[in-house]
C-alpha cells in the first residue's frame, strides 16, 4: 500500500550550528538510502519555507491568491516521502527514523487508490475525458 509521509517541523529564523545541521542532513540521507534500498521509495522532496508559499482559493467564481500558508501553525509542512510499504506498521517504522519525527511530527496518510477506469479516463487525451 502506498503512504504519504508528511514531515512537519517548527520553522525558525535561527539556524542550528553547522555540526547539528550536518548531523540532521546525514540522518535524512541515511533514511532515504534505506527506503530506496528496501524498494519502498516512490518520491520525496524537501519544501522551501512557508514564507515562499502561495495560497489559492476560489470563492464565488473569483480566484483569490495570497502569500503564505492557509493557516498559521506552529509546525509547518517541510517535505514528504511517498513510499510503497507492506502495511501501516512498516510505514510507521520508516516514519520513526525520519528526523522530523524527533522534534516535530510525521503524518502518515494512506494513498486513496482510485479505480483503474477513473485513472485511465483522467490521464487520457482531451477527447477521452469528454
Amino acid at each position: 500500500m502506498r503512504y504519504l509521509l508528511l514531515l512537519y517541523e517548527e520553522e525558525t529564523d535561527v539556524q542550528p550550528p553547522p555540526d547539528v545541521r550536518q548531523s540532521v542532513m546525514e540522518a535524512y540521507a541515511k533514511v532515504t538510502a534505506e527506503v530506496r534500498e528496501r524498494g519502498l521509495f516512490q518520491a520525496g522532496e524537501a519544501l522551501e519555507s512557508t514564507s515562499t508559499a502561495t495560497t489559492v482559493r476560489v470563492r464565488d467564481g473569483r480566484t483569490l491568491v495570497t502569500d503564505g500558508p492557509f493557516a498559521e501553525t506552529k509546525e509547518a509542512l517541510g517535505g514528504f516521502y511517498l513510499i510503497d510499504a507492506a502495511d501501516l506498521d512498516e510505514a510507521t517504522e520508516i516514519a520513526a527514523k525520519i528526523p522530523a519525527s524527533w522534534n516535530g511530527s510525521v503524518e502518515i496518510r494512506p494513498i486513496w487508490e482510485l479505480p483503474a477506469d477513473y485513472v485511465a479516463a483522467s490521464s487520457g487525451t482531451e477527447a477521452a475525458s469528454r
